[in-house]
């Protein structure tokens, strides 16, 4: 297969080679694989914008309820608050949509699980929300996930995106890592810079757990969605503005894989252990099952 990648090297390989964008390569590695048109698969991944785009508008601006109470209208306070933030606005916008989306997953909205429903937010909050500043359009856009899925394919192939399988840094992480390295081409940057973004990106999560409150995608995901966010686009500009990670990409995963089977299964989704097991987080477990 003329398009076919399974590491980060041969993707590259591929860039160089055709002079073509990491989202050109997805495209028409997609294109051969499924044997559909370009319109087509560009059509339903515009499709997959709309989602996000809404899940974000439906988190900021209609309050979000679910059955715990876990979730609770952060995002709204998040983006109201944004122009004080010591972080400035922008970004405080950017966490506060990631973590509007979550809350809509949280309540059972509509969402675009990229690469999970527990990391949904990060990557629509990221593209969207950087598009009011760089002016893309729904067509930048829809190359920009096309790029994240590219990442996110190497990850899932090379290591995990399952919290269960390789704790949060394989969902949060990598979804970090996705929205980072499609910043990055958005705004210009090479194939190699932007998978430097996603190598900075991951690298500054890994070890990460999963160790949901009651076995919920609510606490401490929610938040975490928003610090996914923040550390894409901190990656991405540090791309953008020349530095590189010392650790190769596809290494940065051989690493994230090792790290998630190193790591104790208490720590791995299934609620035995971190925040999950604290004497707050026992309560909460506690009442909800008591409801």
């Amino acid at each position: 297969m003329k398009y076919g990648f399974s590491s980060g090297k041969e993707l590259l390989s591929i860039c160089e080679a055709e002079g073509i964008t990491i989202a050109e390569v997805m495209l028409r590695k997609e294109i051969e694989t499924s044997e559909r048109s370009r319109d087509d698969l560009v059509n339903e991944m515009f499709e997959n914008l709309m989602t996000m785009q809404e899940a974000i508008r439906e988190g900021f601006y209609n309050k979000q309820h679910t059955m715990t109470g876990l979730a609770d209208d952060n995002a709204e306070k998040l983006l109201d608050y944004a122009d004080k933030a010591n972080m400035g606005p922008d970004m405080t916008k950017i966490c506060a949509a990631a973590i509007a989306v979550a809350e809509v997953n949280a309540s059972m909205g509509k969402i675009v699980a990229a690469p999970t429903a527990g990391s949904s937010g990060v990557i629509p909050a990221v593209l969207v929300m950087c598009s009011e500043k760089h002016s893309f359009t729904d067509r930048d856009l829809v190359n920009g996930l096309f790029a994240a899925g590219a990442v996110g394919a190497i990850i899932a192939k090379n290591a995990s995106i399952s919290g269960a399988e390789g704790g949060c840094q394989a969902e949060i992480g990598t979804a970090s890592a996705m929205a980072a390295a499609a910043l990055a081409e958005l705004c210009g940057a090479s194939p190699a810079m932007a998978l430097s973004a996603a190598a900075m990106a991951l690298k500054n999560i890994l070890g990460l757990v999963c160790d949901p409150v009651a076995g919920l995608v609510e606490c401490p995901c929610i938040k975490r969605n928003a610090m996914g966010a923040a550390n894409a686009v901190l990656c991405a500009d540090m791309a953008l503005a020349g530095i590189t990670s010392i650790i190769p990409f596809d290494e940065v995963v051989s690493a994230m894989r090792s790290v998630g089977r190193m790591m104790n299964v208490d720590l791995k989704e299934t609620s035995k252990g971190g925040l999950a097991a604290t004497p707050t987080a026992l309560e909460i477990a506690e009442r909800i099952h008591m409801e």
